[in-house]
């Protein structure tokens, strides 16, 4: 894992709006009528109908997928015992999680109580305001006493998460690994190293799945909890059924399981040594585990391992469990999340990780193959298939144990809702990311006199997605680096302008001159023209001592783009280079070209673009469903753009039978699948998700794209150049660091697709 640095982690909190999230408004607000239903006087009416049914509050208002996060920051991460107050960003994570993944709303709410009783009382008091209560770093043992009477007293469902998290999704794990080793869950040995709120819910889960209570051995910091003891509360005695005291190390002779929740370095390699055939090790102490992935695996062939780590397989990440738990519980209104609930969540998790796994999510980890092994016990969590494997269980088992309040009886049509509060395909970033990684390049920062560059750069490295080379004066570059506190390990800092640089700048006018001397360029011209940083990075990628490039960040389009044409050449076959902007958006990643280059471009050309966008597409593995736009519907309209466009998908159809691409059509036709099935049900858009639009010309595409991306907040990666020999790519002029970021991903992918 990248080393998360503290003045990274706290520009992130700070820059722009401060902290992680916000309330948007869902209705219509900019007339004064908006405003009179919004408020007085309209609001008065849901408010009567809620007064007579109460169960009203679900239709006219937020409470139906609204959920607290409440702590009062008595057992904050690893961080102890820090206050409400300083929880916050902490239970802002979790709202943010909530959403992300399962299109959950959530209010924060830190509370001043340490004393249980008074923090129960103002849960209480405040529970009216929403659907669901997600109990977050309460310390034991007073959070079992909070979650129990708190369920009992609400009719709205609650979780501690820090209690029954780990535990769904570590018994998830559990079943299958057992699977795999071909052991019965009633008759394993199972190690427990920790008995807080964690490893007590976890081993109450496994005895749900029929793990019995004699053949579980906890160890708390003062040993094994024994029936000797005198020290145990009441929650601890439930495990006390051990007449005799035995060494932690002892347990481990013949033991099938190890779970741990406790601390780095507890665990041995003699004992794992000591485990019975096939062990299986849940090392889940965070950051460090109890013993390392390393020398567990190292250990011996047969162990079958997971930790709370990313960078080792079987990941037991909380994730995977607590966003779809709420989504299907919310969803049948679930008067509570019962054990059937949360059994029903363990067999969901369990039996995705059996099922083929996509390509989306191999790609995503950089892996040639993912399939149901040892390595992979559970499933990844950018899954995208956990929201519409997990909520309908969970759903499913509240409405047959009788907690559901409103259940669902077209599980089809619920399965697509679920699809399209997400928007599944807006993965683009995390593959980007993941491929990447998985092969770094060396990516010339072209401007990197600037702070914005420099962060960029620095962050591109710590990610592992780039090896930068800065380009410009590198006294004024070290000067910025030590001014910002910015680390850079063995970067590679070149001033084309300086003398040690004099001789490359030689070879490089020398080849430079050779592809420009019939273009009116001198020698002499062609060599002093390399002191000028974007032809002197360009040559650095077209010669091979570099691998991706990009700049414009302080720089007007086509004075970046110029040298990058004459320098690098176009691509084998192409005629016509392109920009493409990508914006991230709700719906998913919407792909737009041509934004930044033809400015009038012929239907052979319009073919041309679409065709290399397509294939630009597919590096990143996303199908292309195109619209070629106009203002006119397949001839309703005549004029000059729409029998290009119309002329041009017919040199589409005839080249590309493959390609799913149509027009010419208008935009709101394009991006609307139940608007393109009612009118045109004969094109091969209709009943598709558009995900890519090609313009008629420069002026359409660039208003269209700048409109988009200022109305839908969304990230916009561009504009990337498609149909150059090499990855040289021109940031937006006043990018921030985030858009620069994802460019540097996507100029390393590119690269490494060339």
């Amino acid at each position: 894992m990248a080393k998360v640095k503290t003045q990274d982690a706290l520009d992130y909190h700070s820059s722009g709006r401060p902290g992680k999230i916000e309330v948007i408004p869902s209705k219509p607000y900019t007339s004064q009528r908006d405003l009179s239903l919004a408020y007085s006087p309209g609001v008065a009416e849901p408010c009567l109908r809620i007064a007579d049914n109460p169960d009203d509050a679900y239709k006219y208002t937020a409470k139906g997928n609204l959920v607290a996060v409440i702590s009062n920051g008595t057992a904050v991460l690893g961080l102890g015992d820090i206050g409400p107050l300083a929880s916050k960003p902490v239970m802002e994570g979790k709202g943010l999680l909530f959403k992300i993944f399962a299109d959950i709303d959530v209010f924060d709410i830190e509370v001043d109580a340490n004393d249980p009783e008074l923090f129960i009382q103002t849960v209480k008091a405040i529970a009216p305001t929403f659907g669901g209560i997600n109990l977050e770093d309460l310390k034991a043992p007073e959070a079992f006493e909070i979650e129990r009477r708190l369920k009992e007293e609400l009719d709205i469902p609650l979780m501690h998460d820090d209690q029954h998290g780990t535990a769904i999704i570590s018994a998830a794990a559990l079943l299958n690994a057992l699977e795999l080793a071909k052991k019965k869950i009633g008759k394993v040995k199972i190690v427990v190293s920790g008995a807080g709120a964690s490893a007590l819910s976890c081993a109450r889960l496994y005895r749900s799945l029929g793990a019995k209570t004699e053949n579980i051995f906890m160890f708390d910091s003062k040993g094994l909890i024994h029936a000797g003891r005198t020290d145990l509360d009441h929650n601890k005695l439930e495990f006390a059924v051990h007449k005799k005291d035995i060494e932690f190390a002892e347990a481990f002779k013949k033991a099938d399981v190890f779970l741990g929740l406790s601390r780095a370095g507890l665990v041995s390699k003699d004992m794992i040594k000591n485990m019975a055939k096939d062990p299986i090790v849940f090392a889940l102490a965070n950051p460090e585990p109890e013993i390392s992935y390393k020398d567990a695996m190292s250990t011996r062939k047969d162990i079958i391992m997971a930790t709370g780590r990313s960078d080792h397989p079987n990941q037991v990440n909380n994730v995977l469990g607590f966003p779809y738990i709420f989504r299907g519980a919310l969803d049948v209104r679930a008067t509570t999340i019962n054990e059937e609930m949360k059994l029903a969540a363990v067999k969901a998790i369990a039996s995705l990780a059996k099922e083929t796994i996509p390509e989306e999510v191999i790609v995503a980890y950089n892996e040639k193959n993912i399939s149901f092994g040892r390595e992979s016990i559970i499933p990844k969590p950018l899954d995208p298939r956990l929201i519409y494997y997990v909520a309908p269980a969970v759903a499913k088992a509240a409405m047959e144990s009788g907690v559901a309040k409103n259940p669902i009886k077209d599980w089809d049509g619920y399965e697509l809702e679920l699809k399209k509060r997400l928007g599944l395909e807006n993965k683009l970033i995390g593959n980007l990311t993941s491929k990447a990684q998985a092969h770094p390049k060396r990516v010339v920062f072209a401007e990197a006199d600037n702070i914005k560059i420099l962060k960029a750069a620095q962050t591109s490295a710590d990610e592992g997605i780039a090896f930068p080379i800065l380009l410009g004066n590198k006294q004024t570059i070290l000067d910025l680096i030590k001014e910002y506190s910015l680390e850079f390990n063995d970067v590679t800092i070149i001033d084309p302008k300086s003398d040690e640089e004099k001789e490359r700048r030689i070879v490089y006018g020398q080849k430079f001159f050779e592809k420009r001397k019939r273009k009116g360029v001198t020698e002499y011209e062609a060599i002093q023209t390399m002191r000028e940083r974007n032809h002197f990075g360009a040559m650095m990628v077209d010669s091979g001592d570099a691998d991706a490039m990009i700049s414009g960040l302080t720089r007007n389009y086509r004075s970046v783009v110029k040298p990058f044409i004459q320098t690098i050449g176009l691509d084998k076959d192409v005629k016509s280079v392109a920009g493409m902007y990508i914006l991230n958006t709700k719906r998913g990643s919407l792909f737009l070209a041509d934004t930044t280059i033809n400015i009038n471009p012929t239907a052979e050309q319009i073919a041309e673009i679409t065709a290399s966008v397509a294939k630009t597409m597919r590096k990143f593995k996303i199908v292309p469903k195109i619209a070629l736009l106009s203002y006119s519907n397949f001839g309703s309209s005549y004029g000059e753009d729409p029998e290009k466009m119309s002329k041009a998908t017919k040199i589409l159809h005839e080249n590309y039978p493959n390609l799913i691409v149509d027009g010419e059509v208008q935009a709101n036709f394009a991006l609307n699948r139940e608007l393109m099935d009612e009118k045109f049900n004969f094109s091969v858009l209709a009943n598709k998700d558009v995900n890519t639009l090609i313009f008629p010309n420069l002026s359409s595409g660039n208003i269209a794209y700048k409109l988009l991306q200022e109305t839908t907040g969304g990230d916009a990666i561009g504009p990337i150049l498609i149909g150059l020999k090499k990855s040289v790519h021109v940031l937006q002029m006043g990018a921030s660091v985030r858009e620069i970021i994802n460019m540097v991903k996507v100029a390393v992918v590119d690269a490494g697709s060339k």
